[in-house]
């Protein structure tokens, strides 16, 4: 017995070290989190069974997981610990148990456990001399080099009193919003895509040119204090407060309170809110909030005794693939998509999720008939990430892309060189073409027409009441009478043709950009749309326009330029322009009856407003005569600042732009720079 429990406690050693690295060192996990949750536990269980056997080199009495090799390792001052985990509330209630025997009253610290990279800042007379990754916790990875890219961390603090020595600890993640963008300029271009926003974060900070990592908007929070020399404080809300008056990034997401009520409320609060939050998060992290406790409680060999973290369910989940599909976009795009046994991830139950391309199949080695691990955030769709291979028992097989298109019969191919997706090239009369078209002129991206939705679509087609979305606008209700989509079992005419028609009637009066946005011109979204609108005026002016012409308007360039021409060439494209123009639709920039109180300025949106929709913010700009950009420079003339704003906010407050809330972008909309008191 004695030496099974010895060979169990081994493997299990061998087994999470192998996934440490994985995960700290390679940024390639292939188990889940709770997977690894699952094995540590069962290692903590065996070790406090059988002490006499626990190994002097176990990850239990380990922080972090090894190195890289590209980058000098230097020691930290002060150690920097883990945490150790809780997983629902009753496990939560035996810690609370255990800081209630310590027999001091306490408030508890609670904050959003940010699922990113540990970082070491170290500062030293107010500059950033050092920073480290956690590394083994006792020493870390110099990225010092990468850290002084990101926009949010200062090199120098500010204010008065600041101490000789000073290790700041902080979490480096990758917005959310920017994510997403991210791996699609990846795939665009042919490379790997990042499995989550951590990897993308540790993959971006882990560069051996900082200019790569200067391109990616990371951004950093930070939470704790290491070493230190000249300060003191009595709770660690007042380090908080120290760090943000010293210009340092602070998280506004914590709360301090002083029950376990409020703090089960602060943990169900925004697991339920999870996704909108600008970063992910894996959990809630509480620390007793008074320091004298803290030290009267002390440490483990690898965490505090005063903390802990409380993990939210895995969004990561495996299941079985059954199938490889592909589905056909609306710029002929072929996405293979995997068809899976249904599982719940991420509150809901999925069947399918995206591959994204050939390429990547092959290169995560995924067959059919493999159990798989998916993730999902939010309301996307899920992610295949990668195959288990221990499951695998010979049965499963490659997935072969087919030739040709599954709702056409087209031959499939790239349409340019060095194109990583394959299409198919029967745009103007492919069936799912058309209809993911339809679908996408009706969304609220395009021209946001009632009941045009993906059925709606679908059956407009079947039932043969268009070719293409140039005979969308010509529909009446005598035409929707020959559908069973827009009729009732008695064949008289349902609400929702009512609805439709008046729906068309309304999009006929869209602003120029959204019928730009609805033409489904390759790259063409809405911040290039406004900008086209703006500066050309109408649709005839952007058609006769030149390559070079386009590229020069902000917010184009020669990529999108290309892309428009390209679309103008085409005979049937300029079809629907002459049905959609004889329909009706304005297809001239419309100048505002609103007062142009900002005419000229340049604004940038960062974070969510109450008041204001994305698309609505933006069009309250153009409306009064300013333009809306995503990018901020010195040629910036207000950056708008609502909840949880990105590192957009750091940058204007790098280069000295002004920054608005949202009660004063009122106020400039209202009366231009007077209203605010310039």
């Amino acid at each position: 017995m004695s030496a099974e429990i010895r060979h169990k406690i081994q493997e299990l050693c061998e087994e999470i070290s192998d996934h440490q690295f994985k995960y700290y060192v390679l940024d390639a996990p292939t188990i889940t989190d709770a997977a690894f949750d699952k094995l540590w536990n069962e290692l903590v269980t065996l070790e406090k069974k059988y002490p006499q056997y626990k190994l002097e080199s176990s990850p239990t009495l380990q922080v972090g997981g090894g190195f890289s090799t590209s980058f000098a390792q230097f020691d930290h001052i002060e150690k920097m610990m883990s945490l150790d985990n809780v997983f629902d509330d009753k496990e939560l209630d035996t810690w609370f148990d255990r800081i209630d025997k310590a027999g001091v009253k306490n408030s508890w610290l609670c904050e959003v456990k940010v699922d990113g990279l540990a970082i070491n800042l170290l500062y030293e007379d107010g500059r950033l001399t050092r920073a480290l990754t956690r590394g083994n916790g006792t020493t870390g990875e110099d990225v010092t080099l990468n850290i002084k890219t990101i926009k949010s961390v200062p090199t120098e603090l500010s204010g008065k009193d600041l101490p000789a020595t000073l290790e700041v600890r902080g979490e480096v993640f990758f917005p959310l919003q920017s994510f997403d963008e991210l791996n699609d300029s990846l795939e665009e271009a042919g490379k790997p895509r990042f499995a989550n926003p951590r990897n993308a974060a540790a993959g971006s900070l882990r560069q051996k040119d900082p200019k790569i990592t200067a391109s990616r908007p990371l951004d950093v929070v930070v939470h704790g204090i290491g070493a230190a020399t000249g300060i003191s404080f009595e709770k660690q809300s007042n380090a908080y407060e120290l760090l943000k008056g010293w210009g340092l990034p602070t998280s506004k997401r914590y709360k301090v309170v002083s029950t376990r009520k409020e703090v089960l409320d602060f943990i169900k609060g925004y697991e339920k809110d999870r996704h909108n939050v600008e970063h992910e998060i894996d959990g809630v992290v509480i620390k007793v909030n008074e320091i004298s406790v803290q030290n009267t409680l002390g440490f483990t060999s690898r965490a505090p005794k005063w903390a802990i973290a409380y993990k939210y369910p895995p969004e990561e989940v495996v299941t079985k693939l059954l199938d490889i599909k592909v589905s056909v976009g609306r710029t002929g795009r072929v996405t293979p998509f995997a068809f899976m046994e249904p599982v719940k991830v991420a509150g809901s139950t999925v069947t399918n999720a995206t591959l994204h391309n050939a390429q990547e199949i092959v290169r995560k080695g995924i067959l059919i008939g493999d159990t798989v691990l998916i993730r999902k955030a939010g309301d996307v769709i899920p992610e295949v990430l990668a195959p288990v291979l221990e499951k695998r028992d010979g049965s499963e097989k490659a997935f072969v892309m087919p030739s040709k298109c599954p709702d056409c019969g087209s031959k499939l191919r790239a349409m340019s060189e060095g194109d990583v997706d394959i299409r198919c090239p029967n745009s103007q009369s492919c069936p799912a073409q058309v209809v993911e078209r339809l679908f996408y002129i009706g969304s609220r991206s395009a021209l946001d027409i009632d009941v045009l939705g993906y059925e709606a679509a679908a059956a407009l087609l079947a039932d043969k009441l268009v070719v293409d979305e140039a005979d969308l606008f010509a529909l009446t209700v005598k035409d929707l009478a020959k559908s069973d989509f827009f009729t009732k079992k008695d064949g008289s005419l349902s609400v929702i043709a009512e609805r439709f028609v008046a729906g068309l009637e309304l999009a006929k009066t869209r602003p120029l950009w959204r019928i730009l946005v609805a033409l489904s011109i390759r790259h063409v979204g809405p911040t290039a749309a406004q900008s086209l609108a703006r500066e050309f005026g109408s649709l005839e002016a952007i058609e006769a326009a030149s390559i070079e012409k386009l590229a020069e308007i902000d917010g184009v360039g020669p990529t999108i330029a290309a892309a428009i021409v390209d679309w103008f060439k085409e005979d049937w494209h300029r079809e629907i322009v002459k049905m959609w123009r004889a329909s009706g639709i304005g297809q001239h920039h419309q100048i505002s009856e609103l007062a142009q109180t900002i005419t000229g300025l340049s604004i940038v949106v960062t974070g969510s407003l109450v008041g204001f929709t994305r698309d609505g913010v933006s069009q309250a700009i153009t409306d009064r005569g300013g333009k809306a950009t995503n990018s901020v420079s010195a040629k910036t003339d207000f950056v708008v600042v609502g909840d949880a704003p990105g590192s957009k906010y750091a940058k204007a407050q790098e280069l000295g732009v002004p920054v608005l809330d949202e009660a004063e972008f009122v106020k400039l909309l209202a009366g231009g720079k007077a209203g605010l008191g310039e």
